[in-house]
């Protein structure tokens, strides 16, 4: 019976110990998933690794968590990840991850941040030119406030118009108001709807559910009352008047 009992501890400790071998022995801290595909690591590496059992699921875990982390790191520290994000960009046959990258890359403080997110622009799938128009939303260089206006101008998709005209909505300045002013006269009521309520972000005023409105307040051409009217003709028939009698 001793004997029984000695043989099921043993067992019992082999199988702990594989386990602990699993759960800590082959990885080497966090974010192990995306630091094996690091642009330090060879290709050849990267793809040996997956092989080894890498998960899709895992990556995506991974790098959702450094697109919520990476706004809070260092500069030194964003430097570092950068490039890494630039790969995935790049290489990675996943539209997800690529997304993520984008979604990270919106948050970075470092040179080139802008330019990795433009090439999601003309990235094959659609929400990750979503997602590189929410992300310019958030950036405050001039250049973000350019793409979206070139995007809204030439993009044939449905969502990533609407994205672009989202995005426009968080900037100040002449190009959003006259890229937004455009989309007014699309033939889409849910764009129009969205253009306004953009516009009253970008101008911080109301001008009303009527797009008509908005264009004539753009424009600089907004019908004034009768009586705004009258004042306005008399003020210019006494101009005359006054200029005929100095004449």
């Amino acid at each position: 019976m001793t004997q029984h009992h000695r043989l099921r501890n043993l067992t019992c400790g082999g199988i702990a110990a594989v386990f602990c071998v699993l759960a800590c022995g082959c990885h080497d801290g966090p974010l192990y998933g995306l630091k094996r595909i690091n642009p330090y690591y060879s290709m050849r590496e990267w793809k040996r690794d997956r092989e080894l059992g890498v998960t899709d699921h895992q990556r995506r875990e991974e790098l959702a968590s450094l697109a919520g982390q990476i706004g809070d790191m260092s500069a030194k520290e964003q430097a570092k990840w950068a490039p890494h994000l630039d790969r995935i960009l790049g290489n990675d046959p996943s539209p997800e991850m690529r997304r993520l990258s984008i979604l990270a890359a919106a948050e970075l403080k470092t040179p080139g941040a802008i330019e990795m997110i433009e090439r999601g622009l003309d990235d094959e799938s659609l929400k990750v030119q979503m997602e590189a128009c929410r992300s310019l939303g958030k950036r405050r260089e001039p250049e973000a406030a350019q793409l979206l206006a070139s995007t809204l101008g030439t993009t044939p998709e449905l969502d990533v118009k609407n994205s672009a005209i989202a995005a426009l909505g968080n900037h100040k300045g002449t190009i959003p108001v006259e890229s937004l002013r455009l989309a007014l006269e699309d033939r889409d009521p849910a764009t129009i709807d969205l253009a306004m309520k953009s516009l009253k972000g970008v101008i911080g005023k109301d001008y009303g559910s009527d797009p008509k409105q908005w264009i004539a307040a753009i424009d600089g051409q907004a019908a004034p009352t009768d009586a705004t009217a009258e004042s306005e003709d008399d003020v210019r028939v006494a101009a005359e008047d006054d200029g005929a009698t100095l004449r």
